[in-house]
Order: structure tokens, then C-alpha cells, then sequence
């Protein structure tokens, strides 16, 4: 008989499904009109009912089946009010049917922590720009990303009617990323994309200091790291604090399993063990290739700027 799947596998198939029903979420939400927005911190800093209703279907579904892992969300709520109905209970064959990485197969449930933005992008979903807003579902061991699950809600909602909305995205460091097309950028072309609504002089002096050929503003750090493994960016740039722990945990396990980077602009890796602090007070620097490139030429201006 086959050895039952080893405990990353399983919660990475679970968080599959669970990112499945969290996309259901966001959609009806948006469909029955009343988003319920509370500023947190203020105007840029937004919380929705999506965000709420989707944060406790996947910490509490996640919880209920490995309830020894750590789970730590964006937005502080208490898990009482759950109802049935947000529980998610399903997982994902196909992901079952891969075999973990050998490094990964002694893991215990104490050991894992999961990093959740239920909704990344809130300011432009409450604006109407749908395929910025990405779920985001990390999985830390040791400290370090090694497992991530994205899904954009509204992947194609510009395609028709006929299209299918929505998509999932996963990957394990040693097996790969799935869910989408790998694409490298145009070779020779300094394409950056960063942030849609948090600038600042000093973001786009770091920017005009890396010389592009051109910059996309886009809301999300999901969506930005899906801009690097499709193709349409060559850098993602952000010289400043604000981006946490729960925006960087998924993207960074998908990036690095298919060979990428992301480090902060001073060039150290993010560590995500439970005690860290949430802030990456030292903002983010991406790439599918070409890393070297971009981080050679941060300003140390910049670098002098944000303190780790």
C-alpha cells in the first residue's frame, strides 16, 4: 500500500481547497454589493467583510485539521463566531499525488507556521480593479518560506462570460510552482513593477535610479510576484516599510520554487518563524532572473534609508 501523504503535502493540498473557497468568498461578497469597509490605519489601510469572512474560513478550517500549526493572519479577530459554513473540509488530489521532498517529509505539525492575507489588495478591490486582489496562504518551517498557495478570485473576469473566473496558483521549494504559464520577462528590457497606492519619494527615487524602461503600478504583492513568473515584469521593487510578513510568505515560496528571488532592499532574506516581527521594515526586492542586476544597483541612499 502507498505511505500516507507526508504532513506538508497534506496541508498544502488542504490549503489548496481552502484558498478555493476563500476566492468563493471575495466574489459573493463583491456580487451582494455591501463590502463593509473599516479604515484600520487610514484611508490606504482597509478592512472589508471580505477580509474578515475570509480569514476565518482558512484559519479556522486550517486549524481544524492540523490544529498544532501555527496560523498568523492579517486582521485581528477573534475565531468564536465561525460559522459551519465557512469551514472548508477538501483538499486537492493532485497535490497529493506528489511526492514531498525529502528534506521536508519529517516535519511535525508544531513546526509549521502559516502566514494568511485573506484579501491582498483590499484597497483596489474596494475600488473595482478585481484582478489585483489575490488570497495568500504561506508555509514556514525553520523559518524560511517552503510552500505557498496564491489565487486570484478574478484571473479572466475580463475575458467574457464564458471564461472561467479565477485560478490557483501553487508550489513547494524541491517540486516546483504550478497553476500558471512560467514566462521570463523580454530579455534586456528593465521592466519594474511596484506599488499602486503606497508612493513615496523615496520609492520612486529608488526607481529612477534603476534607469526602466518602464514601471507598472500595480496593487498587491501577490499580484506583483505573478507579474515576475508570467513574464511581464522584470523587478519588483518596493523602497519601504509597510509590506508584512503574510504579503511576502506564499509569493516568496512560489518565486523560489521556480528559481527566483526576493530579499529586502538591503539584499537579507525574510525569516518566518512565529516570533518575528510582522513588518519587512526593510522593503522588498524581486526578480525571476537577473537579481544581481537590480540589487547592485539599489542607492545606498535608499539602503541608508530603511533599517532592517
Amino acid at each position: 500500500t502507498m505511505a500516507s501523504p507526508a504532513l506538508l503535502m497534506r496541508v498544502v493540498a488542504s490549503a489548496y481547497s481552502v484558498a478555493e473557497k476563500a476566492a468563493t468568498i471575495v466574489r459573493n461578497v463583491m456580487a451582494a454589493g455591501d463590502l463593509g469597509i473599516v479604515e484600520k490605519t487610514g484611508a490606504n489601510d482597509l478592512q472589508t467583510k471580505a477580509d474578515r469572512l475570509v480569514q476565518m474560513s482558512i484559519c479556522a478550517s486550517l486549524a481544524r485539521k492540523f490544529p498544532k500549526v501555527t496560523i498568523i493572519g492579517e486582521e485581528e479577530l477573534s475565531t468564536d463566531e465561525v460559522t459551519e459554513e465557512l469551514i472548508e473540509d477538501g483538499h486537492c488530489e493532485e497535490i497529493l499525488k506528489k511526492s514531498c521532498p525529502a528534506q521536508y517529509t519529517g516535519i511535525k505539525e508544531e513546526e509549521l507556521v502559516i502566514w494568511v492575507d485573506p484579501l491582498d489588495g483590499t484597497k483596489e478591490y474596494t475600488e473595482g480593479l478585481l484582478d489585483h486582489v489575490t488570497v495568500l496562504i504561506g508555509i514556514a518551517y525553520g523559518g524560511k518560506a517552503i510552500a505557498g498557495v496564491i489565487n486570484q478570485p478574478y484571473y479572466n473576469y475580463e475575458a467574457g462570460p464564458n471564461a472561467v473566473l479565477g485560478r490557483t496558483i501553487w508550489g513547494v521549494l524541491g517540486i516546483g510552482a504550478f497553476g500558471f504559464q512560467l514566462t521570463e520577462a523580454p530579455a534586456g528590457k528593465h521592466i519594474i513593477v511596484t506599488t499602486r497606492s503606497h508612493s513615496s519619494t523615496l520609492v520612486n527615487d529608488c526607481i529612477s535610479a534603476l534607469k526602466p524602461d518602464s514601471v507598472i503600478r500595480v496593487g498587491g504583492a501577490g499580484n506583483k510576484i505573478i507579474q515576475l513568473i508570467e513574464g511581464k515584469a522584470s523587478a519588483y521593487v518596493f523602497a519601504s516599510p509597510g509590506c508584512k510578513k503574510w504579503d511576502t510568505c506564499a509569493p516568496e515560496a512560489i518565486l523560489h520554487a521556480v528559481g527566483g528571488k526576493i530579499t529586502d532592499i538591503h539584499g537579507n532574506s525574510f525569516q518566518y518563524n512565529k516570533e518575528v516581527k510582522h513588518m519587512n521594515s526593510a522593503g522588498v526586492l524581486a526578480t525571476l532572473k537577473n537579481y544581481d542586476y537590480y540589487a547592485s544597483r539599489i542607492p545606498n541612499t535608499v539602503k541608508q534609508s530603511l533599517v532592517p
